[in-house]
């Protein structure tokens, strides 16, 4: 029998949030659920699914289906329950694209950019004070991190369902006064290093704070445990951001 990811307590909670967003209650549905995560974990084919977790066919519909309904994305903001906005740290990680996960069908939006190491999906991510993730997006790799983060920072309030609290740290790849100016309208204080060439100079940065910057980086590690994400199989963007979501919902789970 294949490693089990989940205990009984995990289990029963993520089993409720999944009732509530309106998947059902099949008998099979926790082996299903296990199936997903250790294709996650494990970065195998599809079709090599062990058949303890059901017929793969099956088990994919499921994903695919789930994730086309953007459930998988709606469980992930089910789990964020009271993220500490205290402070709020950006940055960004680019993964490789596997060759396997070429070929989606044309107008179908797949977020593979050309970057200097090849073909790479690049994951923008916000995580609160004590290092869990609350929200994310996907693009690209050739997309440089200032450019998507208006976005990201828009997003957060809405999605924590709280105001932005305090500091929002990131690094100098969002040396923008633009991003400057909106993370202020949003009630928060810029922590952000300007570049080397920069006339203005650092001298009121708090750089303290700026060394917990490596909890977005801690975060990374985490999530790269799962061998899908630290290389991208999946062919479709939401497919990718559905596993992305199901690796982040699983870290809030002991919470």
């Amino acid at each position: 029998m294949p490693r089990q990811l989940f205990t009984d307590d995990h289990w029963n909670k993520l089993k409720s949030a999944l009732l509530n967003l309106g998947i059902y209650d099949k008998p099979t549905l926790r082996q299903t659920v296990e199936g997903i995560y250790y294709r996650m974990r494990v970065g195998c084919p599809w079709r090599d699914l062990p058949a303890a977790f059901g017929k793969w066919n099956a088990v994919y519909k499921r994903f695919n289906a789930w994730s086309l309904q953007e459930k998988l994305m709606k469980l992930f903001r089910v789990l964020v329950v009271e993220p500490d906005l205290e402070w709020t740290f950006l940055d960004g990680s680019i993964v490789k694209a596997h060759q396997h996960s070429s070929g989606a069908a044309h107008e179908q939006e797949t977020a593979i950019g050309k970057s200097v190491v090849g073909n790479t999906t690049k994951i923008h991510m916000a995580v609160d004070a004590g290092g869990l993730p609350i929200h994310f997006s996907v693009t690209g790799g050739e997309v440089h991190d200032c450019k998507e983060a208006p976005e990201l920072v828009a997003k957060l309030p809405l999605v924590a369902k709280l105001p932005l609290v305090d500091y929002m740290v990131a690094d100098k790849g969002y040396d923008s006064e633009a991003l400057r100016a909106q993370i202020r309208n949003q009630g928060a204080v810029p922590v952000i290093p300007r570049k080397q060439n920069s006339t203005i100079g650092n001298e009121e940065r708090d750089w303290c704070l700026y060394k917990y910057r490596h909890l977005v980086e801690n975060l990374f590690a985490r999530l790269k445990r799962f061998r899908a994400v630290a290389t991208r199989y999946d062919k479709l963007k939401r497919n990718f951001e559905s596993v992305i979501a199901l690796a982040c919902g699983f870290i809030w789970l002991p919470m």
